[in-house]
């Protein structure tokens, strides 16, 4: 049964630590952390968690993308565990759109992002994958590799005036 993993806090110093490579996928205690990940981030509404915000210093996240309370417009997505990724291309387009995050509970940024990006990993059963991401996907993607290289979203922001609540952020979005 998957465990519920406390999620680290903005302040917390292992959100601003450069992840580790994952040596051996297949390791038992990986593959529980992997499967306890996507418990966590569908219990906590997100669609996407990385590992550093559950405490473990490991390049690993969780791509989970559905439509709930927090991204009602979310496309669906089976949780698929992303590990040891690499962005290898990126498109010129940005587009600045909201983010948050559930180690920043109750803000939400306006962040530039590649529309676009052509990526790297390896997948939970040890397989190499190469593939392009776009738009919302795409957003949550390098949002969770940010979490890897120790970088918040609020890092991102061009101003200080765009950043507003949640419950802004929901008036808006009805």
């Amino acid at each position: 049964m998957p465990k519920l993993l406390p999620i680290a806090q903005l302040g917390n110093p292992i959100l601003r630590k450069q992840a580790k490579i994952v040596d051996d996928i297949s390791d038992r205690k990986i593959q529980e952390l992997i499967d306890d990940m996507i418990h966590t981030t569908q219990e906590a509404n997100g669609v996407g968690l990385a590992a550093p915000q559950v405490s473990e210093s490991l390049q690993i996240f969780i791509v989970a993308s559905h439509p709930n309370p927090r991204y009602p417009y979310a496309p669906k997505m089976k949780p698929t565990a992303i590990i040891n990724p690499k962005i290898i291309s990126k498109s010129k387009k940005i587009i600045k759109d909201w983010e948050g995050c559930l180690s920043i509970p109750g803000i939400r940024g306006l962040v530039p992002r590649h529309e676009s990006i052509t990526t790297e990993y390896v997948t939970r059963d040890g397989k190499k994958e190469k593939k392009e991401f776009t738009d919302f996907i795409a957003r949550i993607f390098q949002h969770e590799y940010d979490h890897l290289e120790g970088i918040e979203f609020l890092d991102r922001l061009k101003s200080t005036k765009d950043i507003i609540t949640e419950q802004e952020w929901q008036k808006i979005t009805k």
